[in-house]
């Protein structure tokens, strides 16, 4: 079920969302109803558990847990329904605020850190890849864990600390980091020239100013493909 979980939205679609994912990865769970894999509990339940279900793909580890264990304990299919329909909207919104919004980019502004320090890019790509699996990979085997423990029960474990002051901790963590390496990459990027400093941290004060500027107006991923661009095409001119 957990080597299952890293493929669950490998079926994602509009009409599901992940629902098909969910039923995949609870599956040799429900190969133990009566009847085994040819048994009516069994058809019933994948049918059951492959209708639409939407929540943060790493936090769903706990809703197919918890579903697991109800299957197998038999319980009300309305009961089991009920679960399914309530639990996506919080384990949506844990996730992320917890991982795409607190996670994710301080494992980013690390790796940025790091190459402000002078480690090659290989090996920033290394330590971002390690630090961020190691992250989600621990969430998904302690979310199992919590909803194959706790069953149906198991909104009791999302007020763990970590989901109230986590997201917090790393936000404050990130602006910390954040604040490291952007000076450490500006240096790098310059050099020891004080005019290509100067010009750097101009552009950024200039982008910063605009995007404060145009605040609501203009999405952050077209930023950011501006931002690419441009820096493509510096790149392309300087060669």
């Amino acid at each position: 079920m957990l080597a299952r979980l890293l493929t669950l939205q490998g079926s994602y679609n509009y009409e599901t969302m992940i629902g098909n994912g969910l039923a995949f990865a609870m599956e040799p769970a429900l190969r133990l109803l009566p009847g085994g894999r040819n048994g009516a509990a069994y058809r019933d339940a994948i049918a059951r558990q492959s209708r639409y279900f939407n929540a943060h793909p790493y936090l769903a580890a706990v809703a197919v847990g918890a579903l697991a264990r109800a299957e197998l304990s038999l319980e009300d299919p309305a009961r089991i329904e009920r679960f399914r329909t309530a639990s996506c909207g919080p384990l949506g919104s844990v996730g992320d605020r917890l991982v795409w919004a607190a996670w994710l980019p301080a494992c980013s502004a690390t790796a940025l850190a790091a190459f402000g320090l002078g480690l090659s890019w290989q090996a920033v790509v290394l330590l971002f890849l390690l630090v961020y699996n190691a992250g989600h990979v621990a969430l998904r085997v302690w979310g199992l864990y919590a909803g194959w423990t706790h069953g149906l029960a198991v909104a009791s474990a999302l007020g763990a600390p970590l989901f109230r002051q986590g997201p917090s901790v790393l936000t404050r963590a990130l602006a910390g980091i954040a604040g490291a390496a952007i000076p450490l990459m500006v240096a790098r990027a310059a050099g020891t020239r004080p005019l290509g400093v100067a010009i750097i941290v101009a552009v950024g004060a200039a982008g910063g100013l605009a995007l404060v500027q145009l605040e609501g107006r203009v999405a952050g991923w077209r930023a950011a493909i501006w931002v690419l661009t441009a820096f493509i095409t510096a790149g392309v001119l300087v060669r």
